[in-house]
């Protein structure tokens, strides 16, 4: 079930992305014949109103899509072809999917704190979310869902400090021996962790969060709730750009912790466990993940097709479409092989599959 639950909400934010592309489309006008969930053959399609919508094989994205001048019966100077709008707004149709997202965890938030409540204090120590095969969390026996209350018994204490806590400590710990306090079915046991060395730096190979508790409190009045609201989702921001600039100031090292489809809704399926707050947790983290993601100046995102839209400004005239072709494909098979890479990698590290290749 909440495996079900990830790969629902996985597929909801990319539609609500993607529906932010159309949305923006139609209501100026612009004519879109194409409205896709996932990429590859199309397993269902159907037309309604000149557009085609489809659910595809490769559940890795969508896209909406634009008639053009090479259409039989589309006329070279039609003023609702994409093509033949200003730039301004052609800028709205593709950040509108980024916009969409950011909206939707912001959303997401405020419902949260409007409807079930806002999340008491965090309680101690902090929770193993994931962990890297054949990294140091992994050789010790971490596993997600553990949660550390101490290390070389000193208390974490609760919350953002207990995790910056333990950051900082396996941080300055490179290649020495530290105690974990661990918590696992309500049973505790002390265990033995050595951080590797990347650079000076310990590192466990682990994705950390604070511990939520189950509980949570009716927000008393709209400021808190949107108080509340605002400090996570900036929160979650902040740390998702942080992320990827990591991958762009230590790839060595941050593109080990890149997460593809498979990770992504196992980790959905740690959070729901729980209880709804993990599981909104999730839903607003995936968001804001895909806002971000599709900002980058890479082909075939939002942020490399406002690169050429911004090169075409500078211009004044269209860029080559041979060099928008070749600058599309690059992407397309760069996005889809690493994407490949990743779910065989994920996949090969989840218990059921590691239980069958040792038997």
């Amino acid at each position: 079930m909440n495996v079900l639950l990830s790969i629902s909400i996985l597929g909801l934010l990319i539609f609500f992305h993607e529906g932010g592309h159309f949305l923006a489309a139609t209501i100026q006008g612009i004519k879109v014949n194409g409205f896709s969930i996932g990429f590859g053959p199309a397993l269902i399609k159907q037309k309604f109103r000149g557009v085609t919508y489809s659910l595809r094989a490769f559940p890795l994205g969508g896209f909406v899509s634009f008639p053009d001048e090479k259409e039989s019966d589309i006329s070279l100077n039609d003023p609702d072809l994409m093509s033949n709008r200003s730039i301004t707004q052609r800028a709205f149709v593709l950040s509108a999917g980024v916009l969409a997202n950011l909206l939707i965890a912001w959303l997401i938030l405020v419902g949260q704190a409007t409807f079930i409540g806002i999340p008491n204090q965090p309680d101690p120590g902090v929770v193993i979310i994931s962990t890297q095969q054949a990294e140091a969390a992994d050789k010790s026996g971490l596993i997600p869902g553990d949660k550390i209350l101490s290390i070389n018994g000193t208390k974490l204490g609760t919350g953002q400090e207990a995790v910056k806590s333990l950051v900082t400590q396996i941080q300055s710990s490179p290649l020495k021996k530290i105690q974990f306090e661990r918590v696992r079915e309500n049973e505790t046991q002390v265990i033995s962790v050595i951080p590797s060395n990347a650079k000076g730096i310990g590192k466990i190979g682990a994705q950390l969060q604070q511990n939520l508790p189950r509980q949570l409190t009716k927000a008393s009045n709209l400021g808190q709730i949107i108080k509340h609201s605002d400090s996570q989702f900036i929160d979650i921001l902040f740390k998702t750009v942080k992320g990827y600039k990591g991958l762009i100031t230590d790839f060595n090292s941050t593109s080990k912790q890149l997460s593809g489809p498979i990770k992504i809704i196992e980790i959905g399926a740690q959070l729901s466990e729980q209880g709804s707050s993990g599981l909104i947790l999730f839903a607003a983290l995936i968001s804001i993940n895909l806002a971000v993601l599709n900002s980058l100046p890479l082909p075939l995102l939002d942020g490399g097709q406002l690169v050429l839209l911004l090169l075409e400004g500078f211009r004044g005239k269209p860029i080559p479409e041979r060099f928008q072709i070749a600058f599309m494909q690059s992407g397309f098979f760069l996005l889809v092989g690493l994407s490949i890479l990743l779910i065989i990698r994920d996949t090969s590290q989840l218990k059921i599959f590691q239980q069958f290749i040792n038997n």
